[in-house]
């Protein structure tokens, strides 16, 4: 496999006269974990939908595993796993119900299907509620469940869109060390508006506003560009430095 699991380049998208992705580079490398982060209508959903698949870009090209995902989108999606934003799934089913449905959509029969449960159930610790409805699970539980469907056929990517949205401190710790787990051996993308999350998973930041990217370095990189004397905050002050350099400006 290439070097970078994900690479896309010039990713543009226009929505009607709204420019919401207007030339957007990344690439990511097995065992790296990137924060994808830009305040709200930034264009972080419709880089993420791209980059899966779901959307069709005006321009650009991406790459998965070294598989363009235009050309050969079955090949490239095959090795993606995808966590919506809002986790979404079949409320009435069960834990189990539902990745043993995930699965055959995947492909699998027999007892592939129930082993490729198991390791996925057991890999997010979802082994408490494995037979519980997902409608009665608690947001934590229904983000692992997530995690989990986009875990069964062991992909190298995983592109998580707003996994620990509105969970409680301690969810979202169990998630974020979920997250660090699994980033060792694969490379992640994680769209989050959370700026302790970079420091807490990511390896690398980047940060978009308005369709473009306004920066791209390490956790330590992005801490080093806030002004001396701020000790408070630094994250959230760098952050609004960045977004408000360009916050009047309209597609």
């Amino acid at each position: 496999m290439p070097a970078n699991l994900i690479q896309a380049t010039g990713l543009r998208k226009s929505f009607g006269t709204l420019a919401a992705v207007r030339g957007i580079d990344l690439c990511v490398a097995r065992g790296h974990v990137l924060g994808f982060l830009g305040p709200n209508g930034a264009g972080k959903s419709t880089t993420m939908r791209m980059l899966t698949g779901f959307l069709q870009p005006d321009a650009g090209t991406v790459n998965i595993a070294g598989i363009d995902l235009a050309m050969n989108p079955l090949g490239a999606k095959r090795n993606l796993g995808y966590l919506p934003e809002g986790a979404p799934a079949y409320g009435e089913m069960r834990v189990e119900e539902f990745l043993a449905f995930t699965a055959r959509a995947r492909g699998y029969r027999g007892a592939e299907v129930a082993r490729r449960v198991h390791s996925a159930v057991a890999r997010v610790h979802l082994q408490p509620c494995r037979g519980q409805r997902i409608e009665t699970l608690s947001k934590g539980y229904k983000r692992r469940t997530g995690i989990a469907q986009a875990l069964l056929h062991d992909p190298p990517v995983l592109i998580l869109d707003e996994p620990t949205d509105g969970l409680d401190p301690n969810q979202k710790f169990e998630v974020r060390q979920l997250v660090r787990d699994l980033g060792k051996d694969r490379a992640i993308i994680l769209s989050t508006h959370i700026l302790e999350e970079v420091e807490a998973v990511c390896t690398r930041a980047v940060i978009i506003n308005h369709g473009r990217m306004v920066f791209d370095g390490t956790p330590k990189e992005l801490d080093a560009r806030v002004p001396a004397g701020v000790t408070h905050n630094r994250l959230d002050h760098i952050f609004r430095t960045l977004t408000a350099a360009n916050s009047k400006e309209r597609a």
